[in-house]
């Protein structure tokens, strides 16, 4: 299939910060490409640039086919995009915020009212139609805006962290919606920082760390390439000291997390007897053992680059910062 959303080389700068340094991007027909990354990495100029919003300083882009510095008004036409704030009128009413969207992409008044009630009823919005969006809970708000953005039924979306700080439950609802435009043909690119969700929906992933691609590939390929299995242990006392042993059987560093457990990747099915049998001599209790596969999280925290200054790495197990729902 071809490539409906192409970009090369993608470079932004603010001042003396870089945002992207030489960043490629491509999405198949069909698709979701998922774009992760810890915050300030350079997700949202990327989606800024591919909307027609901003001018890359260097590299190229091509969404729909069209250059988004040279046909921007033709890219336009192709695309959906919903930011990581609503941007919808609060003074006007839900069923009246969709239908001037309709009105604006040339739709007659009957054709932008019908489509206005048939997105407000697949969004759950039907009973709030004609109340103020003002008077619309944070998640309402969010359906509404996502609502907007497929107002001129897009072949292109752009979802630029749509569902953060929204409750699983509402989440849910949005993958399902989303699910419904990639059935219908629709490319989608999906910046989040829920990495559950980039595992869910996304065909294939890019992490960007510091405006750079530090790794892509499907979710099982990235998960694969932070080791097929990973060993987790949750050792009674001397966590310490059993983190060290760990680190000399496996050669790589273990991973401490949450409720005294660590981890490490498993490259070797020899492994994990060994590691368990240097643990029982040296005389360290494990209230817990087990070998599974990686998560992404983890993928995330394998991929992302090291910092090229030499200065302290984030802290493990925060790889982006997860709002609260």
């Amino acid at each position: 299939m071809s490539n409906t959303i192409e970009a090369e080389g993608l470079v932004k700068r603010y001042g003396d910060k870089t945002a992207l340094d030489g960043v490629d991007l491509e999405a198949r027909a069909g698709s979701v490409l998922g774009v992760l990354g810890p915050n300030g990495a350079g997700k949202t100029t990327a989606v800024r640039i591919l909307a027609t919003l901003v001018s890359p300083d260097g590299g190229s882009a091509r969404v729909g086919g069209h250059d988004v510095t040279k046909e921007p008004a033709k890219v336009r036409e192709l695309i959906g995009l919903t930011g990581q704030y609503a941007s919808v009128d609060e003074k006007l009413t839900g069923r009246q915020n969709l239908v001037m969207i309709g009105r604006l992409l040339g739709m007659d008044r009957t054709a932008a009212r019908a489509r206005a009630a048939d997105l407000l009823g697949r969004f759950g919005l039907g009973d709030a139609a004609d109340r103020a969006a003002q008077t619309y809970s944070g998640g309402m708000r969010r359906r509404l805006d996502l609502a907007v953005s497929l107002v001129g039924e897009p072949s292109i979306i752009f979802m630029d962290e749509p569902t953060t700080g929204l409750d699983p439950q509402v989440r849910a609802e949005l993958w399902a919606v989303l699910r419904e435009q990639i059935a219908r043909g629709a490319t989608v690119l999906l910046t989040t920082q829920y990495l559950e969700e980039a595992d869910q929906l996304a065909d294939e992933i890019v992490l960007i760390d510091r405006g750079k691609v530090s790794a892509r590939g499907t979710p099982d390929e990235l998960k694969a390439r932070a080791g097929d299995r990973r060993l987790e242990i949750r050792p009674e006392h001397d966590a310490e000291k059993a983190g060290r042993i760990l680190a000399e059987v496996t050669g790589l560093r273990p991973h401490h997390g949450e409720n005294g457990v660590i981890s490490v990747p498993v490259l070797d099915p020899a492994l994990p007897p060994a590691a368990l049998r240097r643990l029982d001599d040296a005389g360290i209790v494990l209230t817990e053992h087990a070998l599974r596969r990686p998560t992404l999280d983890e993928a995330f925290l394998a991929l992302v680059a090291a910092p090229a200054d030499g200065s302290p790495e984030r802290p493990a197990g925060r790889p982006v910062e997860r709002p609260s729902a």
